[in-house]
């Protein structure tokens, strides 16, 4: 991986979030951390901002890492670009949804790719 690669920031904006407590088998998350996800994240219609760097992922004001099975796509028929993954924030195991319906959704999708195969080559 070049220096280059490794440099590799991506940040966009989201329009739709959802964190959910995974796996199964993972501490229970308190209510008050529910609550705040649900509040900031996963119920606020705002769009949020993403930034992607090294193996750490930024959604708004929490930090992500520990990330692993990454997916991207581009849905049939749609305009935009959906991440999903696996990660912690704050010693919570999380899955996130990320769908971003932006103009340039080809663009961050070509970029997360980029990133992806850096860090997560398969």
């Amino acid at each position: 991986m070049s220096n280059r690669d490794k440099n590799l920031k991506v940040i966009f904006f989201a329009n739709k979030i959802h964190v959910h407590p995974w796996p199964l088998k993972s501490p229970i998350w308190s209510e008050s951390v529910k609550k705040n996800i649900n509040l900031d994240l996963n119920n606020n219609i705002e769009p949020k901002e993403i930034m992607v760097h090294n193996c750490q992922i930024k959604i708004n004001n929490y930090d992500f890492n520990k990330i692993k099975k990454v997916g991207l796509t581009i849905p049939l028929f749609k305009k935009e670009t959906r991440m999903v993954f696996e990660g912690q924030f704050s010693g919570y195991d999380a899955h996130v949804h990320i769908t971003t319906n932006s103009k340039d959704y080809l663009n961050i999708f070509n970029k997360l790719m980029g990133w992806k195969n850096n860090y997560f080559p398969d």
